[in-house]
């Protein structure tokens, strides 16, 4: 993957994500990390695309407010199937039944990214925000399957209830669209809306 070229701007990540910062350090971006106070909208049948670009842009603008003048990037993932919104699973239950839901299908992954940054005016905050969607296949899975997967995966933090980087070959048949965004974060995308912004 070539790096981007972030120069002297200082990006700050506005998120807790631990695979968000791995991806960043993977594309070459230099980033300080900031976690918004914000709590994400939830809605299982909203619009996934304008669901994440919210959720996305909202962490971007508070982490740009409390960091004057820097750059701030935000990111919202979720999955979609069938008009249905899957988000982080509240519990192991519920885990069980989104993979139960998503097995032998193909879904949609959507991430929101959003960059802010207001000048050291205070006039205008400045916001680009966009959303990029990859499709992804699951496998056939049993019940033994899926509680198979959760024993080896912890998932309660991750959208759909699944990485796949962390032993996707036992659920996922096949990715059509960037890696990168079923991990959470569109580096082609960050790398392009860093450039124009």
């Amino acid at each position: 993957m070539r790096q981007i070229e972030s120069g002297k701007q200082i990006i700050v990540l506005a998120s807790a994500s631990p695979r968000r910062r791995e991806l960043l350090r993977a594309a070459g971006i230099d980033f300080e990390l900031f976690i918004p106070n914000i709590s994400e909208l939830e809605d299982s049948s909203a619009d996934p695309r304008d669901l994440v670009k919210i959720n996305a842009e909202r962490k971007s603008s508070e982490a740009a407010r409390k960091n004057l003048g820097k750059t701030a990037l935000g990111a919202d993932t979720v999955v979609a199937l069938d008009g249905v919104v899957y988000g982080k699973p509240r519990d192991i239950e519920d885990a069980v039944r989104m993979l139960g839901a998503l097995q032998g299908k193909t879904h949609s992954v959507f991430t929101g990214v959003s960059i802010a940054r207001l000048d050291k005016a205070r006039e205008a905050l400045k916001v680009r925000t966009e959303c990029e969607e990859s499709r992804v296949k699951f496998k056939k899975l049993s019940p033994e399957e899926i509680r198979n997967y959760i024993e080896k995966v912890y998932v309660l933090d991750k959208a759909g209830a699944y990485a796949a980087q962390e032993c996707g070959e036992l659920i996922i048949d096949r990715i059509d669209g960037n890696f990168d965004n079923v991990m959470g974060l569109p580096c082609s995308l960050v790398r392009r809306l860093i450039d124009e912004f």
